[in-house]
């Protein structure tokens, strides 16, 4: 959609969604700090700098929410060289809503069993 480059997204539900050939439990969400740099604005499809905003001397691209650019409606960012990204956490969206279920389901066997 916007070419080369390290596709973002600040919104975590979106993220968590990826990659899409893995199952649920196989995926992690990479929290990063990125210095965008220069960002130019793509806000509809067929944008003349589309795929090509770094060869004018953009650093970034950016997709606004709900633009027509992305069929979820959610924003998006590619940037083109991935030594603007420090990786800050890893974040297991699965078992952050797995375990709690788990614990409480320990809990409930716990108190059966005593």
């Amino acid at each position: 959609m916007l070419g080369r480059g390290v596709y973002l997204s600040r919104d975590l539900e979106k993220a968590r969604r990826y990659p899409l050939n893995l199952q649920a439990y196989q995926r992690v969400v990479l929290k990063v700090k990125v210095s965008v740099g220069k960002v130019k604005k793509i806000d509809c499809q067929g944008h003349p700098l589309q795929s090509t905003w770094h060869d004018h001397g953009y650093d970034t691209a950016w997709c606004p929410p709900k633009c027509g650019m992305v069929p979820s409606g959610l924003e998006e960012d590619c940037v083109w060289d991935p030594q603007r990204i420090q990786v800050i956490e890893m974040i297991y969206p699965f078992l952050e809503v797995v375990l709690p279920c788990l614990f409480f389901l320990l809990l409930i066997i716990i108190e059966i069993l005593t």
